[in-house]
């Protein structure tokens, strides 16, 4: 990988992850509510999203620079993952959510007063983890709309 590749894909994730945190404390101040009135109305996702922006561009600015100082980043076709994986992830961490609060999972967040530790926790674990809380999401998607003939046809091979 070129030098000038390796320092734009390090500057794109660290103002991800940096920009990410600044967000949250421009949205927590109530400083992009009173720019932005709208921001009010999805002011909670923005947090679920935030926190996956932050858990996938810290996990992949750890990739890469663990890639880059074993001298690693040698297949051009990894790139794309530094650059749209974190976006993914950002994504990912609302679906995440949205899904628990639902309560498809039989899971229920514990209520702490009015804040939403337990959901932007979350938010940020599936947006480090991506690949594998997408893993897990082809399981459930799986078993939810398994059909019953492929149920008997995996029966009659076990």
């Amino acid at each position: 990988m070129k030098k000038w590749l390796k320092a734009v894909i390090l500057t794109y994730l660290t103002l991800l992850f940096f920009g990410s945190f600044l967000s949250v404390g421009l949205l927590w101040t109530g400083l992009l509510e009173k720019t932005l009135p709208f921001i009010a109305d999805i002011k909670i996702f923005l947090y679920y999203f935030l926190a996956g922006s932050i858990g996938g561009s810290l996990r992949h600015l750890y990739m890469f620079c663990s890639h880059y100082m074993k001298d690693e980043l040698t297949n051009y076709r990894e790139w794309i993952m530094y650059i749209f994986y974190p976006i993914f992830a950002t994504g990912a961490a609302v679906v995440a959510v949205t899904l628990v609060e639902s309560g498809i999972f039989l899971i229920e967040f514990s209520a702490y007063g009015d804040t939403p530790y337990a959901p932007i926790s979350l938010a940020f674990f599936v947006g480090f983890g991506f690949n594998r809380f997408l893993d897990r999401l082809s399981i459930a998607s799986a078993n939810l709309f398994k059909t019953k003939n492929r149920r008997n046809s995996r029966q009659k091979t076990s």
